[in-house]
């Protein structure tokens, strides 16, 4: 397998933040290291397309049938020019003459119901194109001066045709269908019901009319509605993969890149861009290679893979990083003394400074960094937390780099997928820079995962809520989606019954 060409180096959304320069700086370097090492989690992601849409036969069946509908193909099929394609094929000859002399008899033929029974989307052996078989039933009738009775005929006819992928002289590939015919072998056309003997020899010969004509009028009339229905269906699933997702002052848009056949499954390969509230990309997510990791369907209808690194890209968007500025006192009087009885520990004459407007800034410093595992997901930060001892502070008493890490949960409300950080952890925290000395940062533990718990765990829970829209799965049909996770992507099938 041809590995895909990898996105941009992740490690440069890490960016150290330009602080002041301090009194005193434990570890100066350590921040920009520890991100390299977060950003490195998304590398794993390069094998597989941005998005994939993964669908069965039976979904493309089942969407081609309905624009068949909407396209009133039985009409189509009742307004079948029975007769004059009877006159075609019995032009030329002595016989020919006796035919149509026979044939200014008929008043009126034409069909008088009409139905296709069951498509049939089937992979051909090659793996690379898709079989659609569309058997026709059809009851036709006609009728004579001479006779007073209508004589009816049954008639089983099915079309045939090719889905396959094309490429088109600006090197752009799509789903096509062609070679759209009706073979000899599915023609069936029968007397419904024995009539006199002069009856069924007419009758006999009306069969041996429509025998060659029949087929010829499925190519030339009902092959061009079945093309139509899937030039239908093929833009309806670029509609549905291109609508851009609001993710608040951000949207994301899908791009339609190329379509994959492989046996039974149809797998639409999409890309990603990021654009920004001006309408500016600001992030791209391509695929390029002669080689796709694709994914299994596993027996569902549907699936939609997001790789990781769109995943986190999203969870981004939609919290939208600023900084938090709280008075801590005035929102969090428990809190605040916590902080003061933790800083008193390490400096008594610091937690002293500290008055009622004291104030906690929170920066999420970097790109989130989504990890999977088999099942379970977790989101890692980079966090600067400032500790002001007053309002009129310019220079915090200290600043902590805070690597932070939630467990994070997805699930489906309505048309959503909507995602939650279950808790966050300070995992570790570096000493950044301090107004007090430098001290172990371990001491401030407790009192700074109360901070993030109080504090930006809301506030990011808040921003997430607004979720993430998946009605193009929905139209599909299916009531409600299930989500799993893999190592590589967060997956949307069918939820079971």
């Amino acid at each position: 397998m041809v590995p895909l060409n990898p996105p941009n180096n992740p490690a440069r959304f890490c960016h150290v933040p330009h602080l002041p320069t301090p009194k005193k700086m434990a570890y100066p370097w350590t921040f920009t290291f520890l991100c390299g090492l977060l950003a490195a989690n998304l590398v794993g992601a390069t094998l597989s397309p941005p998005v994939v849409l993964s669908l069965s036969a039976e979904v493309i069946k089942q969407m081609l049938t309905q624009q068949l509908k909407n396209r009133d193909v039985t009409n189509t099929l009742q307004q079948l020019p029975l007769l004059s394609a009877m006159e075609k094929e019995s032009s030329g000859g002595i016989s020919g003459n006796l035919v149509k002399s026979i044939l200014k008899h008929i008043l009126w033929l034409k069909v008088t119901s009409a139905s296709i029974r069951q498509l049939q989307v089937q992979p051909l052996a090659n793996g690379r194109q898709l079989m659609v078989k569309a058997p026709l039933d059809m009851v036709a009738g006609f009728n004579t001066p001479i006779f007073q009775t209508t004589v009816e005929l049954h008639m089983e006819v099915e079309a045939q045709a090719i889905i396959h992928v094309e490429t088109s002289e600006k090197d752009h590939a799509h789903l096509a269908l062609s070679e759209c015919s009706s073979t000899g072998g599915s023609l069936r056309i029968s007397l419904l019901h024995k009539l006199s003997f002069l009856l069924n020899c007419l009758a006999d010969t009306v069969i041996s009319l429509l025998t060659p004509a029949l087929p010829k009028l499925v190519k030339s009339e009902l092959c061009p509605v079945l093309k139509a229905a899937f030039e239908d269906m093929r833009g309806e699933l670029l509609n549905l993969t291109t609508v851009p997702m609001s993710l608040n002052s951000e949207h994301l848009k899908l791009d339609f890149i190329s379509p994959v056949i492989d046996h039974s499954v149809v797998h639409l390969i999409l890309g990603a861009r990021l654009f920004n509230s001006e309408g500016k990309v600001t992030k791209l997510f391509s695929v390029a290679g002669d080689s796709l990791n694709l994914p299994t369907l596993n027996q569902t209808p549907f699936r939609l893979s997001v790789r990781k690194d769109v995943v986190t890209t999203i969870i981004a968007a939609l919290l939208h990083s600023g900084k938090l500025t709280v008075l801590l006192d005035s929102v969090l009087p428990e809190v605040a003394r916590q902080l003061r009885s933790s800083i008193k520990v390490i400096d008594e004459t610091a937690a002293e400074q500290l008055g009622p407007t004291q104030i906690v800034k929170i920066l999420s410093q970097a790109t989130p960094v989504l990890i999977l595992d088999q099942g379970n997901a977790k989101v890692a930060q980079l966090i600067v937390l400032e500790i002001f001892a007053t309002d009129k502070d310019s220079r915090p008493l200290f600043t902590l780099g805070i690597e932070a890490s939630s467990d994070v949960k997805f699930y489906t409300e309505d048309n959503l997928l909507v995602l939650s950080f279950n808790g966050i952890r300070a995992d570790r925290i570096h000493l950044m820079n301090s107004d007090i000395g430098v001290f172990n940062p371990k001491l401030l533990n407790n009192i700074t995962t109360e901070i993030l718990t109080s504090i930006l765990l809301p506030n990011e829970n808040g921003k997430l809520r607004s979720g993430i829209p998946v009605s193009m799965v929905k139209d599909f049909g299916f009531k409600s989606v299930s989500l799993s996770l893999t190592k590589e992507a967060l997956v949307v099938t069918p939820a079971s019954s």
